[in-house]
């Protein structure tokens, strides 16, 4: 089984099934839809759930919506904000879509 993490501050979102897609650049986006994934913490690697993905599409920082921004549970410039400080610079992402399992 394929792993991921995700900050701490992202896990009760994720359990609530309000987060629902996850940005990452290249090097962290080798899943296909169908793939069930073992969830941890970045922080302490503690599991917490798995989820299942849904699909995998590339996205360009300056194509961030509303829509991406719900997806993750935030607003459009929190987002932003989020993605330019874990990935500061970076403009080509992929967004996966998930679903918990």
């Amino acid at each position: 089984m394929k792993n991921i993490t995700f900050y701490s501050r992202f896990e009760n979102d994720i359990l609530a099934g309000r987060k629902t897609i996850t940005l990452r650049e290249a090097s962290d986006a080798q899943f296909v839809a169908g793939d069930v994934v073992r969830v941890s913490r970045y922080e302490d690697e503690v599991f917490f759930c798995n989820i299942q993905v849904l699909a995998v599409t590339p996205l360009n920082f300056k194509d961030l919506n509303q829509q991406h921004a719900n997806q993750e549970n935030m607003t459009l410039d929190e987002l932003k904000q989020v993605i330019s400080e874990i990935y500061p610079g970076l403009n080509e992402l992929f967004m996966i879509e998930f679903r918990l399992m």
